[in-house]
């Protein structure tokens, strides 16, 4: 029964997602124009470079990596810190707080229908036209199994992320400066906007240790990398886990401190 009444709230996300056809073509388009601008950066590093591979990477290989990277990007982006300061700054908080339901899993099933729509929109049409027009360079097989988990994974992790940064909009009523420089530290080490193959050594051992990079690199190299040793594919979901326990604890524990704090303007 309570299934049904989180389902109902994902369809109404879908249906409303609907309603808003034209932000999802402009999206695409802004994702082509995106697109033609990082085939000519890359193709440019690599023809300076002299040489078909840099830091153990082709260009094929890495303008597949950034162009799924874009629609895996489109797909979990949820924009959930707006919508969070939003309601905290004109007080539609306070309604969402008394509904039968936890004010985090009302966001997270809300903003599951968006999802749904983002998949089969954005992210499963971009992953057909790579794979065919490459013909058939990712290798599908029991890696797509492993992405399938991986990917709910990364989606743990970059909700309890955007929770936690939405949160602290109860203690400075603004967000948009904390927001872009959230957005701007996860695509850099998450290896959304460059490969962390072509991070240095030492930056790419201190970026493991990090949650970011479970978001986008660790899907996106256990969908693309080919055979794979099992071991470490388990490890790297085994990490992914690790990281979206700790951060629903994390976001959970700041939230309910959080709580104390709250102020509603007008009132």
């Amino acid at each position: 029964m309570k299934l049904r009444r989180y389902f109902s709230m994902t369809r109404a996300g879908m249906l409303e997602q609907l309603q808003f056809r034209l932000g999802s073509v402009t999206t695409i388009a802004g994702n082509l124009i995106y697109l033609v601008l990082i085939y000519f950066l890359w193709k440019s590093i690599f023809a300076s470079a002299g040489t078909d591979v840099v830091s153990g990477m082709t260009f094929s290989g890495t303008l597949i990596y950034l162009v799924l990277a874009s629609a895996l990007f489109s797909f979990m982006e949820m924009y959930l810190v707006w919508y969070m300061g939003r309601d905290i700054q004109s007080g539609k908080i306070v309604l969402d707080l008394i509904k039968p339901i936890r004010y985090r899993s009302f966001l997270f099933w809300t903003q599951s229908g968006f999802l749904v729509m983002s998949f089969v929109m954005t992210f499963l049409p971009t992953f057909l036209v790579v794979y065919f027009l490459t013909d058939g360079t990712i290798h599908l097989g029991v890696n797509l199994l492993f992405f399938l988990v991986s990917v709910p994974l990364a989606l743990t992790i970059n909700f309890c992320i955007d929770f936690f940064i939405g949160t602290v909009c109860l203690y400075t009523q603004s967000i948009w400066g904390i927001n872009i420089m959230k957005e701007v530290i996860v695509l850099l080490l998450s290896g959304a906007t460059i490969p962390l193959a072509f991070f240095p050594d030492t930056l790419r051992r201190i970026v493991s240790y990090l949650p970011f990079q479970s978001i986008y690199n660790t899907p996106l190299t256990i969908l693309i990398r080919d055979s794979m040793p099992l071991r470490e594919t388990l490890t790297m979901l085994g990490i992914q886990l690790f990281w979206a326990l700790v951060m629903l604890l994390v976001s959970d524990l700041f939230w309910r401190r959080s709580m104390r704090v709250i102020t509603v303007n007008g009132g």
